[in-house]
């Protein structure tokens, strides 16, 4: 069953964490990050919800999240069994409170900060 409101943990750019709760439709969603939104799978079942086109809109770096950079605001709620957005529970807040609680500071040279996309091929011989 769709949540109305879910409760969520937000990093906007140079700020420090904050818990939030926010309505559960695209609409609110988009706002939180400024535009089109991607999900981001993390390896708890949670999801991490950025700008879809961040670094291509020239948006601040904001933190790391695993090899890659996220540019622009974004949030993290749990995943649902059926793919729909959840609350995080109070042990999954505390533990995104801390993983983000460093606000770093970027140079701009980075090389995570470039856009990019990886292409695949297959040879169907």
């Amino acid at each position: 069953m769709k949540e109305n409101k879910i409760k969520v943990v937000k990093m906007d750019i140079g700020k420090p964490p904050v818990v939030k709760e926010i309505d559960n439709t695209l609409g609110a969603l988009q706002t939180e990050v400024g535009g089109l939104i991607e999900c981001v799978y993390l390896d708890d079942g949670c999801i991490a919800v950025v700008n879809e086109e961040g670094k291509l809109n020239g948006m601040e770096p904001n933190r790391r999240l695993g090899s890659d950079i996220i540019c622009g605001p974004f949030f993290v709620c749990g995943d649902s069994e059926d793919g729909e957005f959840v609350s995080l529970d109070d042990k999954q807040v505390e533990e995104y409170m801390q993983m983000f609680s460093d606000v770093p500071i970027f140079t701009g040279e980075e090389p995570e900060l470039k856009p990019r996309m990886t292409f695949m091929g297959f040879d169907f011989k």
